[in-house]
C-alpha cells in the first residue's frame, strides 16, 4: 500500500517556496549502507537462515526509530540495499513497508549488488508499484533536494563492472555551494585502502578531499566497506559499515552513523544497531583440559541464537580428544546460529595412538584400513586421512571421554 502523501506533500514542512537558502542551516541525518536485504548464508540451516534474513528487514525499523529519536531529517543508504537484482518479491514488499512505517525520507543508492541496469530491482513491478512516497532512488542525473538548503548527489552503479570512478565523476562539475549544504552518496572501494589502487573504478580520495576543501561538497557518504571507517584526513568522508554484519572478516560492522552537518562543521556519531554477531576464535587444543576451556568459552557467549562462531583449533591430539572436540562442536552447534571450523587456519594435528583403537576390537578390512590411514595421516597431506580416522573412530564406538 502506497503512502497517501506525495513526496512534495511529505516534505512540505521543510520545502517552502519562499525559503531563505542563504540562511545558516544545520541538518542531521542517518548514513547507512550495505543492507543486502535477502542475504542468507548457505552454511546456516533453514531455521537460522530465515531468522538471519528477517533481521536484515527488521533493522530498517531500528534505523527509523533511531532517526526519529535523534531528530534526523532523513536517511541515506549508500548502496547495496538488496543482495541482488533477483531478490524475491516478498523481501522487496517487506522492505518498502518497513520504510513506509519509519515515517521519514529514505534515499536509496543502487550499488554493485543491485546496480541500476536493465532488470534492476528498482525498476521491477514489486518495487515500483509499492514504492511509498517517502522512498526515493538516487538514479543520478542531478541533485535531489530533500529539504530547503540541502542537496543530495547520488553516484549510482549502472552496471556490475564500471570502468571509471563513479563518485569522482558525480563530483567533477560541482560548483562551490554558496548557501546550504551538499551531500554526495557513493559506493565502492577507495584507492587508499585497496591493493589495486590504480584500477579505474577506484574512488580517488584526493578528488573527494579537493571538492570538500573547495566547499563543493560538505559530506561524502560511502558504502561497500562493511566496517565503519573514516577515510583520509577529513572528518567528512565515511563508510558507515553494514548495520548487520555479514562475515567473520568485518572489524566493526553493525553500526549506522548519525551525521550532524552545517556549512562549517561536521559531526559523526556511530550507533550500534546490529543484533547478529560473527566471532572468529583461535583455540589451543592439546588435551581434555583445553577442550573443557573451549566448552566454557562457548557457554559464556551471549546471544547464542544470533551468533556464528568460526573456530580455528591449534594443537596436537589423539583420536579420542578429537572425538571429544567433534562432539562438543556438534552439541553446541544446536545452541548457536552455527559453529564452523576455519579450515584455512586450522593447525590441529590428529596423531592416532595405539590406545585409540586397542579397545575397539577391529579386525580384517577395518583393521587394515586403520593401518593404511595411520600411515597416510603422518604424511605431508594427511588431513583427509586424519579426518577419516576420526570418523572411523566414532563410527566404531570409540569413547570420546
Amino acid at each position: 500500500m502506497r503512502l497517501t502523501a506525495t513526496w512534495a506533500e511529505y516534505c512540505s514542512p521543510r520545502i517552502e517556496a519562499d525559503a531563505d537558502w542563504t540562511a545558516e542551516i544545520m541538518i542531521r541525518f542517518v548514513h547507512t549502507a550495505d543492507w543486502q536485504l535477502g542475504m542468507a548464508p548457505k552454511f546456516l540451516n533453514d531455521e537460522a537462515r530465515a531468522r538471519f534474513a528477517a533481521a536484515r528487514i527488521d533493522i530498517i525499523g531500528t534505523i527509523g526509530a533511531l532517526a526519529r529519536k535523534t531528530g534526523c531529517d532523513f536517511v541515506v543508504v549508500a548502496g547495496d540495499v538488496f543482495e541482488s537484482n533477483q531478490v524475491d518479491r516478498a523481501t522487496v514488499r517487506r522492505a518498502l513497508d518497513t520504510m513506509a512505517e519509519a515515517g521519514l525520507p529514505f534515499f536509496l543508492l543502487p550499488g554493485n549488488h543491485d546496480p541500476l541496469e536493465p532488470g534492476s530491482v528498482f525498476r521491477t513491478d514489486p518495487f515500483l508499484s509499492h514504492q511509498p512516497a517517502n522512498v526515493r532512488v538516487l538514479e543520478g542525473g542531478g541533485p535531489v533536494v530533500p529539504m530547503a538548503g540541502v542537496e543530495i548527489v547520488g553516484a549510482p552503479w549502472l552496471s556490475k563492472r564500471p570502468v571509471r570512478d563513479l563518485v569522482g565523476e558525480a563530483c567533477r562539475d560541482l560548483a562551490p555551494v554558496e548557501a546550504g549544504v551538499r551531500i554526495v552518496v557513493g559506493h565502492g572501494a577507495v584507492d587508499m585502502l585497496s591493493p589495486d589502487s590504480r584500477s579505474p573504478q577506484m574512488i580517488r580520495v584526493e578528488r573527494l578531499e579537493d571538492v570538500l576543501s573547495r566547499h563543493c561538497v560538505h559530506y561524502v557518504a560511502l558504502g561497500d566497506r562493511h566496517s565503519t571507517t573514516k577515510i583520509g584526513q577529513s572528518d567528512a568522508i565515511w563508510y558507515s559499515g553494514a548495520p548487520e554484519p555479514t562475515d567473520f572478516t568485518e572489524i566493526d560492522a553493525g553500526n549506522v552513523l548519525v551525521v550532524e552537518l552545517d556549512r562549517g562543521s561536521v559531526g559523526v556519531a556511530p550507533h550500534r544497531v546490529g543484533t547478529w554477531h560473527f566471532v572468529d576464535k583461535v583455540v589451543d587444543v592439546n588435551g581434555s583440559e583445553d577442550i573443557a576451556q573451549v566448552a566454557n568459552w562457548l557457554s559464556d557467549q551471549s546471544s547464542k541464537s544470533t551468533t556464528l562462531i568460526r573456530l580455528a583449533p591449534v594443537g596436537t591430539v589423539g583420536l579420542q580428544r578429537k572425538a571429544m572436540l567433534d562432539v562438543l562442536i556438534e552439541e553446541e552447534g544446536h545452541r548457536f546460529a552455527a559453529i564452523l571450523l576455519r579450515a584455512s587456519r586450522s593447525d590441529l594435528v590428529v596423531m592416532p595412538q595405539d590406545s585409540d583403537f586397542s579397545d575397539l576390537g577391529l579386525s580384517g578390512f577395518a583393521a587394515s584400513t586403520v593401518a593404511r590411514l595411520r600411515e597416510q595421516a603422518s604424511g605431508h597431506d594427511g588431513e583427509a586421512a586424519q579426518n577419516a580416522l576420526s570418523l572411523l573412530y566414532r563410527l566404531a564406538g570409540g569413547d570420546p571421554g
